[in-house]
C-alpha cells in the first residue's frame, strides 16, 4: 500500500479509478458473501413467511427478513468485556465483524502495511436501546454509571471511531446518516477521500438491525410496507416493499496501487456521484424526477463513461407505487438520450431477493453487482411478472427476471448502481469489469511455507480445517499464490501451525495434522553454532542452488578463503562425495573453514528474514562465527584468522577423543598430562581429549565400571595439551588485525558466561580458546537464564547442540535445527523452510518467504467464535403485569475462550488480538452483586468487577485492562466502590496498578488511614 508521501500529477494521462479489493457482508439467508451469490444466482427468496401469532392484528403480515445470530458476538476477538458487547447496539458489533472480514477479503493486516486506512459507514435507527436495554436499567444506574457506556457503544456518532480504534485504522472515519442511501453514500465518499489521498484504503458500508427479527409488521392502506410480504420491484402489483436485517462492507483502494500491491480486484469504481432533491418535489419523503437526473448525470460525468456502455443497472428498486416509476422515468431521461432501444438494458433489485434492508441496502446492492460484473452473470429480480403501467412501455430498461450469462462485448462489462434516500440524497455508483488478471504461472513444485494464526486454539483448528479444503477446490498452479496470501496478507495471532508442501494435496494432509504452537508474544532468538565434526562434504548443496542470499554469502568467503587454502570451497559445498569415497572435509585445514562459511551464511540468511538475533553461543570454533556476527572481527579477519587456525591444529600430531556419561568431578579422576577434559556439554556428557593411549586407558577403565563411553570420529585431539604449541603463534596471528567489543551479546567457551569486552579484543584470549575447555552446558544455563523465552536456532549441520541445549534445560526447551546432518535423508530446502517455519510458530519475528509474481488470493478468514451478548427485550403480557426481569445465556466454562496471550497494554491499543482473558460471563444488565456486611474487601470489590464487565470468573490478581476493560471501566470501579465504602480512592493509584487486589488495598487505606493494615481477603 503507498504511502501518503506523493500525490501523482494530476496530468496524466488516465485518471485515477478506485478498485474493490474487499467485500463482506451477512444478510437473509447469507452468512458471507459468497452464499449470497448463490442464493442470487439461484433466484432464492429469503424473505421468511411465519406463523402469525394468536392475537396478530388485522393487516398484520407474518414476513421476515432476519440476519441469523444477531445475538451472538464474538467480543474476546475485539477485545471487548461481555458487560460492553451486552449493551453495544448490535449493529454497530455486525458492522465492526464485516469491517474486519472484508480486510481480510481484501487481503489487508492493519498492523502490517503502510499508509492509512479510513472507515465510512452508517447504520439504521437504533431499536435494541429502546426495547432491550433501557428498560433493563434501574433509574440509579441509567443516571449514574451508565451515559457513558450507552453513548459510546450505541449512538451513531461512534460507528465509524469505534471501528477505528478496535481494528488500529488511522485513516478518517466518518460516519454517514442519509436514511436509505446511507451505505452506498458512504461508498462514494470513501472513493473521493481515496482520490484526495486522504487515506490509502477504504472501507465503507452499512448495517441495520430490525427488531424484533422473528416479528412481522401491520400494513396500512398507502404505506412503504408490502401488504403481503413481497417485494415486486417494477412490476404491474407493486405495492410495497418488506423491510430487513444485514450488513455490508467494501475495501476500496486506488486501482493503481491495488495493481501495483498484487490485489484481488473484484470490480472497478469509474465514477460516482451524490446529491438531494431539495425543494424539487411534493414532500418530504417523495422521491424527485430531478433529482435522480442529475445525481445520473453527476455519476457518468466523473466516470467518464456513456450511459450507452452499461450493461446493468441495480436499482434502488423498492417495489413500491411511487417510488419505482419515478426512479424508472428519471433512468429513462439520461438513458433514452443515448437512444438505446426499448428493453435493451437489463435492470433489478436486490430487494426483492432479501427485502429492504435500510442503511445498508446501497452496499448491498453494490455487492450484487460488483459479483455480477465479476462473474459475469446477472441474477434474476424476483417476482416480477407484467410491466407497471405506471412507466414507459418504450424504455429503454426491462426487468432482468431471469438468470442471463454476461458476456464482455466490445469492452468491458459496466454496471450502475443507485440508491436513494428518504429525505432526498441520492446516490447512484458506476462500475466496470476489473483489469485481467495476469496469467498464473503454473506452480514449479517447489517446497512451499504455509503458515496458519488463529487467537484461540479452537479457531486454529477449525482455521487449519477450513483452509485445507480452499487448498484443495483452488485453481491449479495457485500453491504459491496461497503461500503468499498466508504469509504476508494475514494476521499474526499466538496460536500457530506452519506446514511444508509442493502440492495442494500434501498442503491439504499437512494442515489437517498440523501440530500448533503457542507464541505468547514476540520471543527472542539466539543463535548457536556448532564445532568442528558436524561438517561433511555437499552440507547445504540445495540451498546454493534455492537460496540466493545464503549462495551469496558463501561466495563471499570463499572468494575470501581462496587465497588461504588454494581450494575453491563451493566445489566442496555444492556436491556431496561419491559413494565410498573419502570426505575431503575431515581434513581440519578445510573442516574448519567450510564450517565458518555455512554458519556465517545461515546466520546472513536468517538476519535477511528479520531474525536478528538477541544472543550467540557457538562451540569451539562456532564461537569464531558467534564473534564474527558480533562484529568483534571483521569477515575478512575472521576467514583468515580461521584458516590459520584449521592449518595450525592440522599441523599437530593425531589424537583421540571420548564422550564419556561422567560429572566433571568423576572425570577430572582420569585426567592427568596426557588426558584432559575437553568439552562440558550437558549434565554428565563430557568429552575427554588425548594422546591415542591415554583415551584407550580410559576408555578400558571405563567400560569395566560400566559407564557408557563412545569414540569420537576425529583427525586430533582438540582442546587438549597436543594443542599446546599452537597457542602462541596463533596468538601472534590474531594480534596482527584489529579486535573490536562485541555488538550482540555472546557467551564465552572458556568461562561458561557472557564475555566481556576485554576477552573479546584480547589476542591471547582466541589463542587460549582453541586450548581450554569447551564449556558449553555453562554457557547454555547462562543463555537461558537472561533469557529464557529465547528461541534456539542451530546454524549448522545436525542437530547436536539442540540435543545438549535440551538437556540442560529440560524437555520443555525445544531448539530448532536449521540444517540436515550427515546421516539425515530430505531436502537441505524443506528442513530450512521446517526451521523458519518453527521459529514462526514459536513467535520469532520472521520475514515469511516471499515469491516473486505471488498475488493475493481469496481464502477462509479468522473463525469467530461466537457467543450469545444479549439484553432480552421486556415483554408484558398484560398492561398491567409488571416487568420480566432481563435475562442473558450465561457462557459455560466449556465455551469460554481460552485466556489470550496478545494482549494489550494499555486502552488505546490494537484490540483484534483477543485481549479479553477464558471469561465466562453474567447475566446481562443484572443487580449489582453487593457481598454481605460480613465479607472482606476483596470479595465485595470482586462483585463489583464482576457485574460492571460482565465476567464471572475474576480473581484478586487479574489486571482490569487484560480482561478487556479500558479507563473508563476504571472510573466507573473507582466510582461505584467510592460509593459502596464512603471514601475517596485516588484514581491515579488504581491505575498503577489496575487489580482488585490493589483496589482493596486502596480502599482500606482510605478507610482506616493505615497503610500497614492487612486487606481482608
Amino acid at each position: 500500500m503507498s504511502e501518503l508521501v506523493e500525490r501523482p500529477d494530476a496530468e496524466a494521462d488516465e485518471p485515477e479509478r478506485i478498485a474493490v479489493v474487499g467485500l463482506a457482508c451477512r444478510v437473509p439467508g447469507a452468512d458471507d458473501a459468497d452464499g449470497f451469490w448463490d442464493n442470487l444466482v439461484r433466484g432464492v427468496e429469503s424473505v421468511e413467511r411465519l406463523d402469525p401469532p394468536a392475537d396478530a392484528p388485522d393487516g398484520y403480515v407474518p414476513a421476515v427478513a432476519r440476519v441469523k445470530g444477531a445475538e451472538d458476538f464474538d467480543a474476546a476477538f475485539f477485545g471487548m468485556t461481555p458487560r460492553e458487547a451486552e449493551l453495544a447496539d448490535p449493529q454497530q458489533r455486525l458492522f465492526l465483524e464485516q469491517c474486519w472480514t472484508a480486510l481480510e477479503d481484501a487481503g489487508c493486516d492493519p498492523q502490517r502495511v503502510r499508509g492509512r486506512i479510513g472507515v465510512w459507514g452508517g447504520t439504521s435507527f437504533n431499536a435494541y436501546l429502546v426495547l432491550n436495554v433501557l428498560p433493563s436499567l434501574d433509574q440509579e444506574r441509567l443516571l449514574g454509571e451508565y451515559p457513558a457506556a450507552l453513548l459510546h457503544g450505541n449512538d451513531k456518532d461512534y460507528l465509524t471511531s469505534r471501528v477505528a480504534h478496535r481494528l488500529g485504522l488511522t485513516g478518517p472515519a466518518v460516519t454517514v446518516q442519509t436514511a436509505c442511501s446511507t451505505s452506498l453514500v458512504a461508498v462514494a465518499e470513501a472513493a473521493r477521500a481515496l482520490l484526495d489521498y486522504q487515506c490509502d484504503m477504504a472501507l465503507a458500508g452499512g448495517a441495520s438491525l430490525k427488531l424484533p427479527q422473528d416479528r412481522g409488521y401491520v400494513y396500512e392502506t398507502g404505506g412503504i410496507q408490502s401488504p403481503d410480504g413481497y417485494c415486486r420491484a417494477f412490476d404491474a402489483d407493486a405495492a410495497g416493499t418488506v423491510f430487513g436485517s444485514g450488513v455490508g462492507v467494501v475495501a476500496l483502494k486506488r486501482l493503481s496501487d491495488a495493481l501495483a500491491d498484487g490485489d484481488r480486484v473484484h470490480a472497478v469504481i469509474l465514477g460516482a456521484a451524490v446529491n438531494n432533491d431539495g425543494a424539487r418535489k411534493t414532500g418530504y419523503t417523495a422521491p424527485s424526477v430531478d433529482g435522480q437526473v442529475q445525481v445520473l448525470h453527476d455519476a457518468y460525468f466523473a466516470a467518464d463513461v456513456s450511459p450507452a456502455t452499461i450493461g446493468y443497472v441495480e436499482a434502488h428498486g423498492t417495489g413500491t407505487a411511487v417510488g419505482d416509476p419515478v426512479e424508472l422515468a428519471a433512468l429513462d431521461e439520461v438513458f433514452g438520450a443515448e437512444g438505446l432501444a426499448p428493453g435493451s438494458v437489463p435492470i433489478g433489485s436486490v430487494k426483492t431477493n432479501i427485502g429492504h434492508l435500510n442503511a445498508a441496502s446501497g452496499v448491498i446492492g453494490l455487492i450484487k453487482t460488483v459479483l455480477a460484473v465479476r462473474e459475469g452473470q446477472l441474477p434474476p429480480s424476483l417476482h416480477y411478472r407484467r410491466r407497471n403501467p405506471r412507466t414507459d412501455e418504450k424504455s429503454p430498461f426491462a426487468v432482468n427476471d431471469r438468470l442471463r450469462p454476461w458476456p464482455t462485448g466490445d469492452g468491458p462489462r459496466r454496471a450502475g448502481v443507485s440508491s436513494f434516500g428518504v429525505g432526498g440524497t441520492n446516490a447512484h455508483v458506476v462500475l466496470e469489469q476489473a483489469p485481467p488478471a495476469p496469467t498464473v504461472a503454473p506452480a514449479d513444485g517447489r517446497d512451499l511455507l504455509l503458515t496458519v494464526s488463529a487467537r484461540t486454539p479452537d479457531a486454529l483448528t477449525a482455521s487449519a480445517g477450513r483452509l485445507a479444503e480452499a487448498v484443495e477446490t483452488a485453481p491449479a498452479g495457485r500453491l504459491p499464490d496461497i503461500a503468499h496470501t498466508l504469509a504476508h496478507r494475514r494476521r499474526r495471532f499466538p496460536h500457530r501451525a506452519a506446514v511444508i508442501a509442493a502440492t495442494p494435496a500434501e498442503a491439504a494432509a499437512a494442515l489437517r495434522k498440523a501440530a500448533a504452537e503457542h507464541a505468547p508474544g514476540d520471543a527472542p532468538a539466539a543463535f548457536l553454532f556448532p564445532g568442528q565434526g558436524t561438517q561433511y562434504q555437499g552440507m547445504t548443496a540445495e540451498l546454493l542452488r534455492t537460496e540466493p542470499e545464503f549462495a551469496r554469502h558463501i561466495d563471499e568467503v570463499a572468494a575470501l578463503l581462496a587465497p588461504h587454502t588454494g581450494i575453491d570451497l563451493r566445489g566442496l559445498l555444492s556436491e556431496p562425495a561419491a559413494p565410498g569415497a573419502d570426505d575431503p572435509l575431515v581434513d581440519t585445514r578445510l573442516a574448519q573453514p567450510a564450517l565458518f562459511a555455512v554458519e556465517y551464511a545461515l546466520a546472513r540468511w536468517w538476519q535477511s528474514h528479520g531474525v536478528h538475533p538477541a544472543a550467540l553461543l557457538g562451540h569451539s570454533l562456532g564461537e569464531w562465527t558467534a564473534a564474527c556476527l558480533a562484529g568483534v572481527f571483521t569477515l575478512e579477519d575472521a576467514v583468515r584468522l580461521v584458516a590459520v587456525r584449521g592449518r595450525l591444529m592440522g599441523e599437530r600430531p593425531r589424537g583421540a577423543m571420548l564422550a564419556v556419561e561422567l560429572t566433571e568431578d568423576e572425570a577430572r579422576a582420569l585426567t592427568g598430562p596426557e588426558l584432559g577434559i575437553a568439552a562440558l556439554n550437558a549434565p554428565q556428557r563430557l568429552v575427554l581429549s588425548g594422546t591415542e593411549a591415554a583415551v584407550a586407558r580410559a576408555e578400558s577403565e571405563l567400560a569395566a565400571r560400566g559407564v557408557a563411553a563412545k569414540r569420537l570420529v576425529t583427525s586430533h585431539a582438540f582442546h587438549s595439551a597436543m594443542l599446546d604449541p599452537m597457542v602462541e603463534p596463533f596468538a601472534a596471528e590474531v594480534a596482527r588485525v584489529t579486535l573490536h567489543a562485541p555488538r550482540i551479546p555472546f557467551v564465552s567457551n572458556v568461562s561458561g558466561t557472557w564475555i566481556t569486552d576485554a576477552e573479546a579484543t584480547d589476542p591471547r584470549y582466541w589463542a587460549g580458546q582453541a586450548r581450554a575447555a569447551v564449556r558449553f552446558a555453562d554457557g547454555v544455563a547462562e543463555l537461558l537464564a537472561a533469557a529464557p523465552d529465547a528461541v534456539l536456532l542451530e546454524l549448522g549441520p545436525g542437530r547436536a547442540l539442540g540435543r545438549f541445549a535440551a538437556q540442560v534445560a529440560g524437555a520443555g526447551l525445544r531448539p530448532v535445527s536449521t540444517v540436515r546432518g550427515a546421516r539425515q535423508n530430505g531436502s537441505d530446502r524443506r528442513h530450512l523452510l521446517q526451521a523458519l517455519g518453527q521459529a514462526w510458530t514459536r513467535g520469532v519475528d520472521v520475514d515469511l518467504p516471499r515469491t516473486d509474481g505471488a498475488r493475493a488470493v481469496p481464502l477462509p478468514g479468522h473463525p469467530m467464535e461466537r457467543r450469545r451478548h444479549w439484553i432480552d427485550a421486556r415483554r408484558t403480557p398484560a398492561r398491567t403485569a409488571a416487568p420480566a426481569p432481563a435475562t442473558s445465556t450465561e457462557t459455560s466454562p466449556a465455551q469460554a475462550p481460552e485466556t489470550a496471550t496478545d494482549a494489550v497494554t494499555a486502552p488505546a491499543a490494537d484490540a483484534v488480538t483477543g485481549t479479553v482473558s477464558g471469561v465466562r460471563a453474567v447475566p446481562a444488565a443484572a443487580p449489582a452483586p453487593e457481598a454481605s456486611a460480613e465479607a472482606g474487601p476483596v470479595e465485595r470489590i470482586t462483585a463489583i468487577w464482576r457485574e460492571l464487565l460482565g465476567i464471572a470468573d475474576i480473581g484478586p490478581d487479574d489486571d482490569l485492562f487484560m480482561l478487556g476493560g479500558d479507563s473508563l471501566n476504571a472510573s466507573q470501579l473507582v466510582s461505584r466502590a467510592n460509593r459502596l465504602f464512603r471514601v475517596e480512592l485516588p484514581l491515579e493509584d488504581f491505575l498503577d496498578e489496575p487489580t482488585v487486589r490493589r483496589m482493596a488495598e486502596l480502599t482500606v487505606r482510605a478507610q482506616t488511614d493505615d497503610p500497614a493494615e492487612a486487606v481482608e481477603q
